[in-house]
């Protein structure tokens, strides 16, 4: 599980050495023979209509809400474009999910933490008809949403507190971009200033100390200051950048095109060059010192294509240019002081095709663990067709019908009558047609694509670990700053070089939510890294979900699983000497209700059997705290359950 500094290497030769391997076997051993830049034609393939004709280059149209038969179950418009596409398969919608599913749902998937066994009560008891939509509300504006939100734009933007390859030198001043973006999404900034800011905030806004820090997206990701020749790190930097930015604000994989045309989406290498250009005059690199934000600097050389792909064999002059797939007048360039600031307003413009709609389909893959689109940063020729192509285009044109507002999304999302279905077939047998019409959605939409049933998730490394802290109340509060570095396992600290990992002096440090934790590109935290945490080397848009053995060995063995079971054990024992109060108290604080009575019982009775196999080792202190130690063995095993780590 530990990434061997090779790794990060990869990239680097494939985005360097590829073209050069094909110049070496080259008859004359140079590079082909060109004549001025200037005056060189590009050759590029025309963009015709049927190139254009794809479901996402089509403008973003609000679409009439549909008309459904059974219009007494939709709560919101999602419901009624989701139902109307099981009501043309025959498929009935499962029932609503309980209370306490609801409650521990949406704590999970607002904030990434559990409620509280009194905040869980609270909600369960509370019978209002506005209960459910003043707790959205609660979770919204909880400084928690936006520290949990935060994750899923920081896997995008490749986020990590170092450089990366064989030194993985630390950039001093890279968490102030994380705690920018918590900030941002905190405050409900527009998405489209989001976007701007990161993009071009020092253009736009000069004199706005957030928008110049937000630029820090566009360098996120590896860098190699110690690197000889600056302008090979410049163009391999340039071209990570341009990628990014396709990728994420766009879903296109413009990356593709750095030394030949792309495959399937019409998107030359000249198109590739030509939104290069826009950051052309953006990097004030120096030698040996990690680049922070982006800035405007002076440069008389004119942007160029790269034959393929090498920085040391410039072609054609390039100007910059909005990609001619996605704008008919893309011979028009765009010239003079401002560049970016213009590529990111054109980016987060009403008619832009793709920005509404990738963003739409991130926060509804935040919800539902996948999105209406299944390839969230590829909307080209080979991506998948959307599920739900009108909803998909209604809220995208909702979100910029309501200033772009994230926080809008999210609370419309939830609040649908989707959201809120049950995950688990009917548990009552007598209740014969629930049964029927799940068994029947199972069989003629296995993949839930239609969304006939919420999809059961497991959470993230990030959540179990905040969660795990939060139910034994240990949770350490304070935001912001720089990350902390909790204590490592010795045979991992021996795989870094000397001084990589100052373990954090403060203890209390240690308990802080896991966004905070400090990123190390070349080492992601073990605990993380079991439950399928990207690598920082590049976007990720869509988590893997594995299940392994080694999984469940670090829920139960590690040393994080040991200090919080202690304590919640603690927390459980403090309500009373009564086992089926404690019983109670335990099941409130992991599972958000109640144990069945033949739960209940089960949990007495090992710990009745496990005291008494504590009692009979011959160790003095396993015999005087026996009743303690049981109480912490049955914590560890319902922390490991799969009660915990997955969300209903």
């Amino acid at each position: 599980m530990i990434p061997r500094p090779i790794e990060h290497y990869i990239r680097w030769f494939f985005a360097i050495s590829y073209a050069t391997f094909f110049t070496a076997i080259s008859p004359a051993g140079e590079p082909p023979t060109i004549g001025p830049a200037e005056t060189q034609t590009i050759e590029e393939p025309e963009i015709s209509k049927y190139d254009r004709d794809h479901w996402s280059f089509m403008p973003i149209t609000a679409p009439p809400i549909p008309q459904v038969d059974d219009f007494s179950w939709a709560k919101t418009s999602i419901d009624r474009f989701v139902l109307a596409s099981l009501e043309s398969e025959g498929i009935r919608p499962a029932d609503a999910a309980n209370r306490s599913t609801l409650v521990r749902r949406l704590y999970w998937d607002l904030i990434g933490l559990p409620p509280t066994a009194e905040q869980a009560r609270q909600f369960v008891q509370d019978d209002s008809p506005n209960a459910y939509d003043r707790l959205v509300d609660e979770l919204l504006a909880s400084p928690h949403h936006a520290q949990h939100a935060a994750l899923a734009w920081l896997d995008l933007a490749r986020f990590a507190e170092t450089d990366g390859f064989e030194h993985d030198k630390i950039r001093p001043s890279a968490w102030r971009y994380r705690d920018w973006v918590i900030r941002a999404l905190g405050n409900d900034l527009p998405y489209d200033t989001f976007i701007q800011w990161q993009i071009a905030g020092d253009e736009l806004e000069p004199d706005n100390e957030e928008a110049q820090l937000a630029t820090a997206f566009c360098v996120s990701g590896p860098d190699m200051p110690d690197i000889n020749l600056i302008d090979e790190r410049r163009h391999v930097l340039l071209n990570e950048m341009t990628s990014t930015v396709g990728s994420v604000v766009m879903a296109l994989q413009f990356g593709c095109a750095q030394c030949h045309d792309h495959k399937y989406d019409a998107i030359s290498q000249a198109d590739f060059y030509r939104l290069r250009a826009f950051f052309d005059r953006s990097l004030n690199l120096k030698q040996n010192k990690s680049v922070t934000t982006l800035t405007s600097i002076q440069n008389d050389r004119p942007s160029r294509l790269m034959n393929r792909g090498d920085f040391r064999s410039p072609g054609p002059v390039v100007h910059a240019a909005y990609p001619r797939l996605l704008n008919a007048n893309s011979d028009s360039p765009i010239d003079g002081a401002g560049q970016r600031a213009a590529l990111a307003k054109w980016l987060t413009s009403s008619d832009h095709p793709l920005t509404a709609r990738v963003i739409v389909n991130r926060v509804w893959q935040q919800h539902f663990g996948r999105g209406l689109v299944t390839t969230p940063s590829d909307f080209g020729v080979m991506s998948d067709e959307p599920s739900h192509p009108e909803l998909l285009d209604h809220l995208a044109s909702e979100l910029i019908a309501n200033d772009w507002s994230l926080k809008w999304l999210h609370r419309t999302i939830v609040r649908s009558q989707v959201y809120q279905l049950c995950s688990r077939p009917p548990a009552d047998a007598a209740n014969s047609d629930g049964v029927s019409h799940w068994q029947h959605a199972l069989e003629n939409d296995p993949e839930n694509r239609l969304l006939a049933r919420y999809p059961r998730r497991r959470l993230t490394g990030e959540a179990i670990r905040d969660g795990m802290l939060l139910v034994s109340d240990s949770l350490e509060s304070t935001m912001g700053g720089p990350g902390f570095k909790p204590p490592l396992p010795a045979e991992l600290l021996k795989t870094l070089l000397k001084g990589q990992w100052k373990i954090t002096e403060d203890p209390a440090e240690h308990q802080r939510r896991s966004v905070y934790l400090f990123a190390r590109r070349n080492l992601r935290y073990p605990f993380f890294a079991t439950f399928d945490r990207p690598s920082a080397d590049q976007p990720c848009a869509c988590r893997n979900e594995s299940t392994t053995a080694v999984q469940s060995l670090t829920l139960f063995n590690s040393q994080t699983s040991l200090d919080v079971s202690e304590r919640l054990a603690d927390r459980v024992l403090s309500v009373g000497p009564s086992r089926p109060e404690q019983i109670n108290e335990l099941f409130w604080r992991l599972f958000a209700r109640s144990p069945a009575e033949k739960e209940r019982t089960m949990a007495i009775d090992f710990l009745r059997s496990q005291t008494v196999l504590i009692e009979s080792q011959d160790i003095d202190y396993q015999k005087r705290h026996a009743s303690r130690l049981a109480m912490v063995d049955l914590c560890r095993g319902l922390l490991n359950s799969n009660a915990f780590v997955y969300v209903d």
